[in-house]
């Protein structure tokens, strides 16, 4: 496999995960009756859809195509979050502990890229940014979970 087409699967792994990540916050959007819960939610949801932006324009540079696919990971994780909200009553903390996870997951696999070879230097910049993006939705799930009392 030659050098773009590494680079695009790179790339496409990183839109596979962000659009399992706008099926979550979309679930958690819905399964919550918090407000503040649903602003800080549909906001990691436009910011998955604006790195998907993105990605989506250099795999095209690239001369490949963005796939609209998600991870089979992906798919684990919101059907556990289903089940988690359901179980818990919508409990914000449980809620929180799912999105967590989630973020957990992105972050893995933005990782894995961020240190393959796979990239060029450009992709590179735009995937350590949204990478370090991600790493401050994480700690701020973290950070609000951690508020709850059990």
């Amino acid at each position: 496999m030659d050098t773009s087409k590494n680079e695009i699967q790179a790339i496409n792994s990183l839109i596979e995960i962000n659009n399992d990540r706008i099926q979550g916050y979309r679930t958690a959007e819905e399964e919550t009756e918090h407000a503040d819960l649903k602003s800080i939610f549909g906001s990691n949801l436009r910011q998955s859809q604006q790195f998907n932006s993105e990605l989506g324009q250099k795999v095209r540079m690239l001369g490949g195509e963005p796939t609209e696919g998600t991870t089979l990971s992906g798919k684990a994780y919101r059907a556990w979050m289903d089940v988690k909200a359901a179980l818990s009553g919508k409990d914000r903390k449980a809620i929180l502990s799912s999105c967590e996870f989630g973020e957990d997951a992105a972050l893995s696999v933005y990782k894995t890229v961020v240190e393959g070879n796979d990239l060029s230097a450009d992709s590179r910049i735009i995937i350590q940014k949204q990478h370090a993006e991600l790493q401050k939705a994480h700690d701020q799930m973290k950070s609000l979970r951690d508020q709850q009392v059990a």
